[in-house]
């Protein structure tokens, strides 16, 4: 029986006994761990401490802690405390919040009446989404469509939220907590319309929602937001018309035309409408409709300049440009690369250099159609714009004021605006015509006049900034410059007409980083909800480039 137990003992054993961790024959052999391993942040054995720590979690408290005597730097374990903001526009709050980690963010309070058991996730968050499209859709910058989607979402108590927009998606998600799964939606916008009626009402239904004395419950923000859909423009069709041909009129009149050029300039752009009404009613592409709405002026501006009628035919086709050239998109991209938002800046560019590229080539065309006809275009005349002030004063406030229309505006912003665009004419004329500044500084500052009043008019009515100053930087649209680039480029003077279109690039790009910076330079003055200056504000981006 030994012998048989000695034979067992010498039989090779099975390669599970062979493990990598076990000790040789010879050497002592290890303590057995125990059950819970403990954490990287244990104090190491023979660690001598006044009052040992039970062995547990790294989030233990550190035996050197002392409550009475904790640096300033700590946070509390029930968070920051809660900073009330409410004497602040809910814009202000939301973009300052937003900018702040999710982790240091004030407990929000719950302005809506909740449920017993809770608010309801989902449908929160498809409001949200809903909001944010019509806003995106109207043409709001990124940064304040995040602003509103977050304020929507804080409203109904949902405060661990990250709404994410780009140019045609939006997306939004919520995390119950630390332990719990995300919940995640998302939108995305295939339609767009200019309709800043639209964009006033969703912003009111915003501050309702957000505000403390109003109780919005989520029936009722449904319903309020189906109204909004399905409210009908405040303008109809042929009021629109109307306003297209009158504000070409009205800048043909601002670069020195008269009355004959008025008319003309009025039904060149009238007539460029409807063919891209018709264009839109068939499914063509935007880009086409550009490149049809600026053939009739054109043409019109060609036949005038062919009879041999001693006027101005340039400011003809001058005026229609001013009528198509997309300012109001142009100044929403700087926006969002200004903030941050680089992929939704970077989208709205490359659709305002196609609706450019679209203009270019309806009025290349019929001028090479021209030239074909032994039409003489002075390109001189261009740039020999008459100073006559009382009667381009006029005429820029009518352009603003019908520019206003195009936009589909409350009426009640239609008379500010045509003021600040008044204003911003007459800056810009002081200092390029009176002060002999070149135009691009001279255009920037009257465009950051248009910014910091529009600004200001949108804190003190609780609105969106786009309907005071979208339609006031009408005036300063580089349509000469762009027309003298077109026409020097028809007649083969290639680098000529480039260096032109440079400059009306330059121009249009001032607008935009004047409007920008103006409505910065008055959140500079206002006081930032949470913060003891405006120098404490917090800014979009803390990388400084690196």
């Amino acid at each position: 029986m030994a012998e048989a137990d000695g034979v067992e003992d010498r039989k090779p054993q099975s390669d599970e006994a062979h493990s990598a961790f076990t000790a040789p024959p010879g050497m002592e052999p290890e303590v057995p761990e125990e059950d819970q391993p403990t954490s990287e942040f244990a104090l190491p054995a023979g660690t001598g401490t006044v009052h040992p720590e039970p062995e547990g979690s790294a989030f233990a408290t550190p035996a050197t802690y002392s409550a009475a005597h904790s640096p300033s730097a700590y946070t509390p374990g029930q968070g920051f405390p809660v900073v009330r903001m409410k004497d602040s526009p809910w814009q202000d709050r939301m973009r300052t919040m937003l900018r702040m980690p999710v982790d240091v963010r004030p407990v929000p309070d719950l302005v809506q009446r909740q449920t017993e058991t809770g608010p309801a996730v989902g449908r929160v968050l498809d409001l949200t989404l809903r909001i944010g499209e019509l806003l995106l859709a109207g043409g709001e910058g990124a940064e304040d469509v995040e602003a509103a989607m977050f304020a929507v979402t804080r409203s109904y108590g949902l405060d661990r939220c990250e709404p994410t927009v780009t140019f045609t998606l939006l997306s939004i998600t919520h995390q119950p907590s630390l332990v719990d799964h995300p919940v995640s939606a998302n939108r995305t916008v295939r339609r767009r319309g200019t309709d800043y009626n639209r964009l006033s009402a969703v912003y009111r239904l915003v501050d309702d929602i957000s505000a403390h004395e109003i109780d919005v419950s989520l029936e009722e923000a449904y319903r309020r937001l189906a109204e909004i859909r399905r409210n009908r423009h405040p303008y109809p069709g042929w009021m629109l018309t109307g306003a297209a041909g009158l504000l070409a009129g009205a800048a043909s009149t601002l670069v020195g035309g008269g009355v004959l050029v008025f008319f003309a300039a009025a039904l060149g752009a009238v007539l460029g409408d409807r063919l891209a009404w018709l264009c839109a009613g068939r499914g063509l592409p935007e880009f086409y409709q550009f490149v049809v709405a600026a053939m009739p002026p054109a043409a019109i501006g060609v036949a005038l300049n062919m009879t041999g009628i001693d006027v101005k035919a340039s400011a003809v086709i001058t005026g229609g440009l001013f009528a198509l050239l997309p300012g109001r998109a142009l100044v929403a991209a700087v926006q969002d690369g200004l903030t941050g938002f680089y992929i939704t800046a970077s989208a709205r560019l490359l659709e305002v250099m196609y609706l450019f590229i679209g203009i270019i080539m309806g009025v290349l065309v019929v001028l090479y159609v021209g030239l074909q006809f032994d039409a003489s275009p002075r390109p001189e005349e261009v740039l020999q714009i008459q100073q006559r002030p009382p009667l381009q004063i006029a005429a820029s406030m009518v352009l603003v004021f019908t520019f206003a229309i195009l936009l589909q505006q409350e009426r009640s912003t239609v008379w500010i605006v045509t003021l600040n665009g008044g204003v911003a004419w007459v800056t810009f004329g002081a200092l390029h015509y009176a002060g002999g500044i070149p135009p691009v500084p001279s255009t920037a500052i009257a465009a950051g006049l248009v910014g910091l009043f529009g600004q200001l008019f949108s804190r003190y009515r609780f609105a969106s900034a786009l309907p005071y100053t979208t339609a006031a930087i009408g005036p300063l649209l580089p349509g000469s410059a762009t027309y003298y680039g077109l026409l020097l480029i028809a007649e083969n003077r290639l680098n000529e007409g480039l260096g032109s279109l440079v400059n009306a690039a330059a121009i249009a790009l001032a607008i935009a980083i004047g409007v920008n910076l103006g409505s910065e330079t008055s959140r500079l003055f206002m006081r930032i909800p949470g913060a003891a200056s405006a120098a404490k504000r917090r800014a979009a981006k803390r990388t400084r480039g690196f």
